[in-house]
């Protein structure tokens, strides 16, 4: 039995009910199955299903069968009905952040309110080759992002017509010193990886930059994702330090969606009380 992690961080005491999300990869599979996958996690429960922004797979054949992300998600928008959709996460080199602000309203309108923008500074080395970007330095593309987030808000208030709400941003990325102050000056959501206890620091380490920012740490809900072989029990001990969105992958092009199903029910009691 492992002991459970102690934090003093604000987050801990989130009053927010726990919500699960489903990263389905949009690689090694034929779109129809990623529709069926769709489908059926919005039939399962799940609150938020997303997709990624790659041009190439993550894991196994690096030529394997991929699709874009944003021309997927104005898909996902009609296809749906409920559940929220977004990218885990958006690459902010790929486009430029006045078209992103545009696109992303045009998605939340297509859902009727239901887009998460996420977004990050990018990292994968193949795309930026492949499709001609600047792959630079990790500290560049993290200054773009900073940069360009204040020029997406700003788009999306000149927009005719308006987002139908305040398109919440979702910041990805675990950097200390500039991504999770970034994720307390701009963000409305912060998502990471790692164990309970490392999501516990960096939590705590983003209640700091809340604080130097003046803003209440518990205006940002926390993310982070949970282990497709035991989601209960990730998720259980990631609640504990003030996690309230638990989001698992899965990969094609089966797309079994059994831990899915796992992590469903535990919010279900979870939030049962």
């Amino acid at each position: 039995m492992t002991n459970p992690v102690t934090t003093t961080s604000v987050a801990a005491t989130d009053p927010r009910p726990a919500r699960v999300g489903v990263q389905l990869q949009p690689q090694h599979a034929d779109y129809a199955e990623i529709r069926r996958a769709v489908a059926e996690a919005e039939e399962i429960g799940a609150d938020v299903v997303f997709n990624w922004d790659h041009f190439y797979p993550l894991y196994g054949e690096p030529e394997g069968k991929h699709f874009e992300c944003w021309t997927m998600l104005g898909a996902w928008a009609e296809a749906t009905e409920r559940v929220e959709i977004g990218a885990l996460v958006t690459c902010n080199s790929y486009r430029n952040p006045q078209l992103l602000a545009d696109m992303a309203r045009t998605v939340d309108h297509v859902s009727d309110g239901r887009l998460i923008l996420g977004i990050g500074s990018g990292w994968f080395e193949k795309d930026y080759d492949e499709y001609g970007y600047e792959f630079g330095t990790a500290g560049g593309r993290l200054d773009a992002l900073d940069r360009d987030l204040p020029l997406i808000k700003e788009r999306w208030a000149r927009l005719n017509p308006a987002p139908t709400r305040d398109i919440p941003v979702l910041v990805g990325g675990g950097g200390e010193r500039k991504t999770l102050r970034i994720v307390a000056e701009q963000a409305d959501i912060w998502h990471g990886f790692g164990d309970a206890a490392t999501v516990a620091h960096k939590h705590e380490v983003l209640d700091q930059w809340c604080d130097k920012a003046g803003r209440d740490p518990l205006a940002i809900e926390r993310s982070a994702g949970v282990s497709a072989q035991h989601p209960d029990s990730s998720a259980e001990s990631l609640y504990a330090v003030g996690t309230r969105l638990f989001t698992v992958g899965i990969g094609g092009p089966r797309y079994d969606l059994a831990p899915l199903r796992d992590l469903v029910a535990w919010r279900d009691q979870k939030n049962a009380g």
